[in-house]
This record gives structure tokens, C-alpha cells and sequence, in this order.
């Protein structure tokens, strides 16, 4: 009988590494391959490009491949008890790092039937970054785009996007990570497309000023630098027999989500203390929106996500879980509670029933009044996707004005040149 081998690969892009891997471990025995599916790679990296099937449709016509089965964690061990394999093949480049503890448990498993752990020499000058380096340079494709934040939402505790009004701080939210305590690399999932940072950025106010063309326009701009999923801020989206054309021209450029509001006539921001003369559509008239949107949708990966503004104009809890039961049965894709309040305690609140019920999933917040709120007791009240809605565009502002008034002030920039980016900085960020 041939000998089992087992290996576990995320393959998002294939390159020599892992065929050296895969040949290696054929010389032993018919190889298994464990793929990680997207949660897993998710628990510590960016969700890789393509789908857990397309990367499987690619490995499993490998010719050193025999079977392809999946890898729910980044541990081994499950996967390993159930096949026994006499071999387990990885690079000997996870001996330290956080993959130190995985390779741990691997050799105390595989103990149990006497199996081996080959660890051939890990191939230099080539890894997936930096191949993913090159495909951020090439770009990506709606369609791809498009399906990410669905695939993120199945894949993490929570989702988080982070806004963007203009191509750089799109750049920003596409690159920008750090590694944590425990050596994972963690960073933002997606973008939001703001009607209040781009109404602001542009000098006017947030009332729809800003047409919906322009904002397109923009929207653009950041699409063509990045690849990450972006949502979009609709506000109410407009008339319903003008909603159809925005569903379709938001998918058409990749777009994953739009958000709309259930408010009516000249748009006041829901920040602002004073909603006088702001009113709220009706849930039946709403609904129809929903169902507009949705049946304009050509894929099944657009989402259409209503924000509930109950909270905002006083109206409490029991009017904001009629209409999540209402606008769910319309066949919203999920729910955004809003709340300015400078604690979570009203979303919270609703939170608590409404994930008792059949509503919408995924639940979406704002935590733009209560930001001292942690993403972990979001996570506890069943929240799935948190938007840092405005932050970009507040932190620009103030450090855009220290360095104009230090100019005036010192009659030269040499002042200000330690408290901002160098030219090199900005050159790399957008090379």
C-alpha cells in the first residue's frame, strides 16, 4: 500500500516554493493536501485573493497531487488524526514565529502512529507577499472585488472597513498593517465610501450637495489604486425609480455593498444634536426601495444593507426592530443600526433581540459617537462589520492645518518637515 503524505498550503498563488514542496513529497508517497479554507487563512492574514474553490480547482491538477481536502484551522491536528498520514512535508522555515507552536503540535501527533515530519530546505527569494505585491501593482477585477466582502463576512469574527474619500487614503486603507503580540498581521478588510468625507473634502455640506455622478467619479479613483472590497454610502438613494441605475453602476465597478438610509427629504447628518424637520420614510415605502435594489442586482454577491435611523430621531427601540423585521422580509442583505449616542448601550440593546430573531445578517454599526467601544464587545453583541465611517478625513484636517500655520508663522516650511511624511515616503506609498 502507498504511503499516506500530508502538506497544507493556502495557495493563493502558486509559485516554485510549493512545487518544490509537492515533488518533494510525492517522492514519499501519495501526497494530501490540506487547503486552508478562507476562515483560516483570515485567523492571520489578509483573505487571500481567489475563493477556497478556485484555489482548490488549481492545486488538485498539480500532478504531484492526489487528493485535496480542506483545513479548517491553522492547527494540523484534526486533519491529521483522521487521515494518519506516515508523513507530514513543510518548509524548514516555521520554526520559529507563530508557526513554531503549529509545527509543535504536528511532531506530538503524529507520535501517536510513529509518523515523520520531512522538512526540506524552505526555496529562497520567493514567497506569496511578494507576489502579491505584483498582483496589487496589476490590479484586480470587479467580479473579484465584488465577492470579497461576502466571503469576509463567512471568514471573520468581524469585518473591518475603514473610510476612504479620495485615491491616497484608499491607498492607506489597502496597505496599512501591523503585527500583533501574537506575530498575526492585522489590518483593515475594506473601505467605505463616505457621503460626509466626500461632501467635506470637496467644501460642501452633507446634504447631498455632491451629486451622485461626482461621487462616482471619485469612487472611481480609489477603485483604480486598490483592491480591497468597498462599501458604499448611499444615504437614501435617491428616487426609487432612479435606484435601479446606481445598483448597476455601483456593480459594474466592483462595488460589494451599499448602505441606504431610511430618511427622507433634504439630508441632515445623523451626527448633528438638532434632527428638527428631519423625517423618516415609511417603512413601507422604504421597503420598496429594498426590493428595488435587490431585484436591479445582477450578482448575488451585491449587497444591499439598510441603515435604521429610529435611534437618531428619538423613536426607540420597538420602531427599530419593527422596521429590521420589515426591511429584512424586503430582502435587505443585512442591517446597520445607527446611534450617536457616546455609548454602544442603544445598539447594544437592539442587538440582544435582534439576533434572537430571523432578521438580516450580517448586523453593521457606526462607532463614530462611542469609539471608545472595543471591536471585541462588537463582537460580542453579534456585530459583524464595524465602519470607521469619517476617520481618514478627521485626522487630515487638523494636521493639514498645524503644517499651513507653521509655514505663516516661520516664513519657511523647515518647521513642519519633522512632523509630516518625507517626499520618499509618499513617492513609496504610491509607486
Amino acid at each position: 500500500m502507498k504511503k499516506k503524505v500530508y502538506t497544507a498550503f493556502s495557495v493563493d498563488i502558486l509559485h516554485d516554493g510549493h512545487i518544490n514542496i509537492l515533488k518533494y513529497a510525492a517522492e514519499y508517497g501519495e501526497v494530501i493536501v490540506g487547503l486552508l479554507t478562507d476562515e483560516a487563512i483570515a485567523s492571520y492574514k489578509s483573505l487571500p485573493h481567489l475563493s477556497y474553490q478556485k484555489r482548490k480547482y488549481i492545486i488538485e491538477n498539480v500532478k504531484y497531487v492526489s487528493k485535496v481536502i480542506p483545513q479548517t484551522t491553522l492547527d494540523y491536528t484534526n486533519n491529521l488524526k483522521k487521515i494518519k498520514p506516515n508523513f507530514v512535508v513543510h518548509g524548514d522555515d516555521w520554526k520559529t514565529g507563530y508557526q513554531k507552536k503549529i509545527r509543535g503540535n504536528v511532531i506530538k501527533t503524529l507520535k501517536a502512529w510513529s509518523g515523520k515530519l520531512l522538512e526540506p530546505k524552505y526555496t529562497k527569494n520567493i514567497s506569496s507577499s511578494i507576489i502579491k505585491d505584483e498582483i496589487f501593482k496589476m490590479g484586480t477585477t470587479p467580479d473579484i472585488r465584488k465577492t470579497k466582502l461576502k466571503r469576509l463576512i463567512d471568514s471573520k469574527k468581524i469585518v473591518r472597513i475603514l473610510e476612504a474619500h479620495n485615491p491616497i487614503s484608499g491607498l492607506i486603507a489597502e496597505k496599512i498593517s501591523y503585527t500583533n503580540k501574537k506575530n498575526l498581521k492585522v489590518d483593515f478588510d475594506g473601505m467605505w465610501s463616505s457621503s460626509l468625507t466626500d461632501s467635506s473634502s470637496r467644501g460642501k455640506p452633507d446634504n447631498q450637495s455632491v451629486d451622485y455622478s461626482t461621487r462616482y467619479q471619485g469612487l472611481n479613483e480609489i477603485l483604480e489604486v486598490t483592491t480591497k472590497p468597498l462599501i458604499f454610502d448611499a444615504d437614501n438613494g435617491g428616487r426609487l425609480e432612479h435606484i435601479s441605475y446606481m445598483v448597476k453602476t455601483l456593480e459594474r465597478s466592483g462595488v460589494s455593498a451599499m448602505i441606504i438610509e431610511d430618511k427622507i427629504g433634504l439630508k441632515k447628518n445623523s451626527l448633528f444634536k438638532n434632527q428638527k424637520g428631519t423625517l423618516q420614510d415609511s417603512i413601507i415605502n422604504f421597503s420598496k426601495k429594498i426590493r428595488k435594489a435587490k431585484s436591479s442586482a445582477i450578482s448575488e454577491d451585491f449587497m444591499v444593507i439598510a441603515r435604521i435611523e429610529s435611534f437618531i430621531l428619538g423613536k426607540g427601540l420597538k420602531d427599530a426592530l419593527r422596521r429590521a423585521e420589515k426591511y429584512s422580509k424586503a430582502g435587505a442583505d443585512g442591517i446597520l443600526i445607527h446611534s450617536k449616542e457616546k455609548t454602544p448601550h442603544e445598539i447594544f440593546s437592539f442587538a440582544k433581540i435582534y439576533n434572537k430573531k430571523n432578521y438580516a445578517k450580517p448586523l453593521v454599526c457606526v462607532p463614530s459617537t462611542y469609539s471608545s467601544t472595543y471591536e471585541k464587545d462588537l463582537i460580542k453583541n453579534n456585530f459583524k462589520i464595524v465602519i470607521y465611517a469619517n476617520h481618514m478625513l478627521r485626522s487630515a484636517y487638523p494636521s493639514m492645518t498645524k503644517t499651513a500655520l507653521s509655514i505663516l508663522k516661520h516664513k519657511r516650511a523647515y518647521e513642519s518637515e519633522d512632523k509630516i511624511s518625507s517626499i520618499n515616503e509618499i513617492i513609496n506609498l504610491i509607486k
